[in-house]
């Protein structure tokens, strides 16, 4: 029998839609199995100072429509030092919290695993990011909403790109990740897609956008990834203006609006599913991992193995965009 007879559940990092819906399966997973729960305010930052509320059914009632995260995130510098986690760990001893459940992405996954080596504490980590770009699981909280909202927003702006005959660069969120910004691409039918995993020559792209915007279409569409090596939307506009000044060219950033929103039907079931996962991991003794979804079945995957391990962009679907744009 699992000794866990209180667990303590928060967010952490950027919030993404869907970690609600997290929140929620967690609390009630938990009561289910007639163990006490309490939320953690704000994330590493609130275990820190022992901001604790105890969580009852009622109190997840309504929520799981709702975006954002009523626990609250937050980064914290604290939590990075030796000294911040002891607090963190006399806040637990103190409230009698037995193991933890956290919902983020790699950054919230490194200090829980550290977090547990130096203590023994069982976390079990969801993955709850829009940038999808956690090894180990298929998706992650938060993706399916955020790319949906981009598809909104760009098919949108390619109404007024037709009726001017202007090509917009659009820079999605994915500072070290492409995925929004690839499948947001293909799925907005766009000229082009800049991300992170692939080098980008301006000279190629200048030949995308002869052949193709100038050469028979009405409107241009080019979706960049924040992280983009060439410096993003605003840097490669303005490199490709000197050189084409024909080009009536526009930039949009999508920036914190692909963060919010309600959260899709995938991500509230896929994050009900890894929100009751969790919960079993921990009564099953499993600890310092992560529960995920690959082809459909929850799957379990040590910290040390997503964090050390890089998500890599499908070939086949960067091979599919150059396909489809001509």
């Amino acid at each position: 029998m699992s000794r866990i007879k209180k667990i303590g559940v928060l967010t952490s990092g950027g919030d993404a839609p869907g970690m609600n819906a997290a929140i929620r399966a967690v609390v009630r997973t938990a009561i289910f199995n007639n163990l006490e729960v309490v939320g953690v305010k704000q994330g590493y930052e609130g275990l820190i100072k022992g901001d604790f509320e105890t969580m009852k059914s009622y109190d997840v009632s309504n929520i799981i429509q709702k975006g954002g995260t009523i626990l609250c995130s937050a980064r914290s510098e604290e939590f990075r030092s030796v000294e911040g986690r002891k607090k963190a760990h006399e806040q637990m001893l103190a409230a009698k919290i037995d193991a933890l459940v956290v919902i983020g992405g790699d950054g919230t996954f490194s200090g829980a695993r550290i977090f547990t080596q130096e203590y023994d504490i069982p976390v079990v980590g969801i993955p709850g990011t829009i940038d999808n770009d956690l090894f180990g699981t298929d998706y992650t909280i938060g993706f399916d909403t955020a790319l949906n909202t981009v598809i909104e927003a760009v098919d949108k702006i390619r109404d007024t790109a037709s009726a001017h005959n202007r090509l917009f660069f659009i820079e999605v969120m994915g500072r070290d990740a492409g995925f929004l910004a690839l499948r947001s691409g293909i799925a907005t039918g766009a000229e082009a897609i800049l991300i992170p995993e692939r080098q980008t020559h301006l000279k190629d792209l200048e030949k995308y956008l002869a052949k193709g915007y100038k050469g028979h279409k009405n409107s241009g569409i080019v979706i960049v990834a924040e992280g983009d090596k060439s410096g993003g939307a605003y840097t490669i506009a303005r490199e490709i203006e000197k050189k084409h000044p024909e080009y009536d060219i526009r930039v949009s950033v999508l920036g914190h609006m692909q963060r919010g929103g309600s959260p899709s039907a995938f991500d509230r079931v896929t994050a009900s599913t890894l929100g009751v996962a969790a919960v079993d991991a921990l009564l099953d003794d499993q600890k310092s991992i992560m529960v995920g979804m690959v082809n459909g079945e929850v799957s379990h995957v040590s910290f040390n193995k997503t964090i050390k391990n890089k998500k890599v962009v499908k070939d086949s679907l960067l091979t599919l965009n150059d396909i489809l744009s001509i």
